[in-house]
């Protein structure tokens, strides 16, 4: 029952891990124009921190850091994982947010802690799901 939760998991993660940036704006059109400023060449990061209304990632260029894709709102990672690294969204990509524009910047294989080092903690957490 545990390894069955573990590989549940591990199926929900998925084997990569992406680097990703990003650009929330408030309005479609506000983030079709920084996609419009991107495709003529200018700086993501520097965009970001002009327009991006998330406060956490706009003064670090957009950057989110490392992420598994499930850390993510379904609309946002299903975005993010269609993208090669080194690319942006074409169109901007709508979540309940407002309006991105996603750039991958690396993936890498997902670090996923192998199930002996994992295999309390799942128990802990099946048991406090069956206390609730």
């Amino acid at each position: 029952m545990l390894l069955a939760e573990y590989e549940r998991f591990k199926a929900a993660v998925g084997d990569k891990e992406y680097h990703v940036s990003h650009i929330l704006l408030v309005e479609k059109e506000a983030a079709q124009q920084v996609i419009d400023r991107l495709n003529k060449g200018e700086s993501f990061a520097g965009l970001a921190k002009m327009y991006s209304r998330d406060p956490g990632s706009a003064r670090r260029g957009g950057d989110l850091g490392w992420n598994v894709a499930t850390s993510f709102v379904p609309d946002f990672s299903k975005a993010m994982k269609e993208l090669e690294p080194g690319k942006y969204t074409a169109i901007p990509v709508r979540t309940q947010f407002g309006w991105h524009v996603i750039e991958v910047e690396q993936t890498r294989p997902a670090k996923i802690p192998p199930f002996e080092q994992v295999k309390e903690s799942i128990r802990t957490s099946m048991l406090a799901k069956k206390l609730k």
